[in-house]
């Protein structure tokens, strides 16, 4: 479906002939133009759409700076295991630079060797979200960084204060602080902005924000046309979309588990609000191929089976027997996202599709 506007002939194509949308010549001269003049976005009445776009990303700081001090800082203290409580965890056991800031497996394991509940989420375009874990509990890096070192299945400390102290005990914290603050002094607060100022500059440029600031050539083919299904038959552009690939809400894809070993009611257990029983927030994309396996419980190994997913409508959430179905949250839990049908993609398109997705 095209705009009224997209209509304008693009240049370089056939008077005689409209584009041909499954052309990978026309795709790419499409879409290598003015977003004004891309097709349509398949968008569902009442979703706030903003158009892809490539990412600002932050400037470095400058070198000798106090706040190239804090980065550093941030950095070292991520990697290091002194601020858990057994001193064997670091922030990088679950959040790995080589896989793709999470750790490469289902559900993460913590203290003692505990399994946690969820994937750990990639890291790349976390200093964007205005809400972070799966379930929108914090509110900023600095509040998401107490969750994982109090957790009793991940970092397991049990007392913050004598934490620090293990901190400020640990040769050269105290002048790194002292860099980083001004003061050579170690408190919570502080760990927690170096820690948030290092992941504040994780992200990186992918192949889509070059291909959107005037590369063509930084798009396969097929990726091209991923683009163009991501936008359209796909219908991906309804929750992530924007510089960030998401749009910071949350929704119910049937895979709550309700009534099941691994039921998990996501932002329910926040918010207390039946409505939200079975959804999660929507993840960024971007840099999506390095951080498999995928979804809140890492149910998904591949990027071709989170696409499998949403080509046939979503997962289903469904009692297993009378008793679970008369529970009160049943009914909220088994109500999936308005924005999944089933898409009837062909192999090929579902092929594009991840080629686009490798690409972000």
């Amino acid at each position: 479906m095209w705009g009224a506007v997209a209509l304008v002939l693009l240049v370089g194509v056939e008077e005689s002939r409209r584009p041909d949308l499954s052309d990978p010549a026309d795709l790419r001269q499409i879409y290598s133009g003015d977003p004004a003049l891309w097709p349509r976005a398949w968008i569902d009445e009442g979703v706030d759409f903003v158009e892809l776009a490539p990412m600002v990303l932050p400037d470095p700081p400058a070198p000798g700076s106090a706040q190239a001090a804090r980065v550093a800082l941030g950095e070292q203290l991520f990697k290091d295991p002194v601020l858990s409580d057994s001193g064997h965890i670091a922030c990088e056991s679950c959040h790995n630079r080589r896989l793709g800031w999470s750790d490469g497996l289902p559900r993460s394991f913590g203290h003692e060797r505990a399994e946690g509940r969820r994937n750990a989420p990639s890291l790349y375009a976390a200093s964007t979200r205005d809400a972070l874990f799966w379930d929108g509990r914090a509110a900023s890096l600095e509040e998401q960084a107490i969750g994982p070192l109090t957790a009793p299945e991940e970092m397991a400390v049990r007392d913050l204060e004598e934490m620090v102290a293990r901190v400020e005990a640990k040769a050269p914290y105290l002048t790194l602080f002292g860099e980083a603050f001004g003061e050579e002094e170690v408190t919570l607060d502080a760990i927690t902005q170096a820690l948030a100022s290092f992941e504040r500059q994780l992200d990186r440029q992918s192949d889509l924000d070059r291909f959107l600031s005037g590369k063509p050539d930084a798009l396969s083919d097929p990726a091209v046309q991923g683009l163009h299904l991501f936008r359209t038959k796909a219908r991906c552009a309804n929750c992530h979309f924007g510089p960030t690939l998401s749009d910071g809400r949350f929704h119910n894809l049937g895979l709550s588990y309700f009534g099941r070993r691994f039921e998990d009611l996501g932002r329910y257990e926040v918010t207390g609000v039946s409505e939200d029983a079975g959804r999660f927030l929507t993840p960024s994309l971007r840099h999506v191929a390095r951080s498999a396996p995928y979804m809140h419980n890492g149910l998904f190994p591949s990027l071709s089976g989170v696409v499998a997913l949403y080509n046939g409508g979503g997962g289903a959430s469904h009692a297993r027997d009378e008793k679970t179905s008369d529970r009160p949250l049943f009914g909220a839990a088994k109500t999936s996202s308005p924005h999944l049908r089933p898409l009837a993609l062909s192999q090929d398109e579902r092929a594009a599709l991840v080629a686009f997705l490798n690409a972000l």
